[in-house]
């Protein structure tokens, strides 16, 4: 599972070297190949191919003519490219997602379970850390998912 936040650079041939907490995982697992996509234009996200590919098996019991899907699959193979991480733990971001997500200089590389999750820094920080933290309604319904599951 990849958790916490790990800030980054992204280099000026648009490369990310992966913070060593993730990178540990990943070595532990023999992961080389990677499916980096948005569904935002905002945050580029780093799935390890495994993964993704779990998710495109679940995309295949739906119809890709349902509206939502549909969308989903525009919008993650608009950003997505499949990339291998190099010798040095780095990960070549797209260069459309970079322009648009303004990945060009510092970044947080957050875990999100599954995979990672790059924000350019400035703008997620002013953009979308609410000042009073996470909305009642939201901890609420988060706390229920929790205390439900155990």
């Amino acid at each position: 599972m990849y958790r916490g936040n790990h800030p980054a650079k992204v280099d000026e041939k648009g490369r990310l070297k992966v913070p060593s907490a993730f990178k540990a995982l990943l070595d532990a697992s023999s992961v080389t190949q990677f499916f980096v996509t948005s569904t935002n234009g905002r945050s580029a996200e780093i799935w390890p191919l495994p993964e993704w590919e779990k998710v495109e098996q679940k995309l295949l019991k739906v119809s890709a003519l349902d509206p939502a899907v549909e969308q989903y699959l525009n919008l993650v193979n608009y950003y997505g490219q499949q990339v291998e991480m190099d010798s040095q733990g780095r990960i070549l971001l797209p260069q459309l997602l970079r322009t648009k997500a303004r990945l060009d200089a510092e970044v947080n590389v957050m875990g999100k379970l599954k995979f990672i999750e790059v924000h350019n820094k400035e703008v997620f920080e002013k953009e979308q850390l609410p000042p009073e933290g996470i909305s009642p309604e939201n901890k609420q319904k988060v706390s229920g998912l929790l205390n439900d599951s155990e």
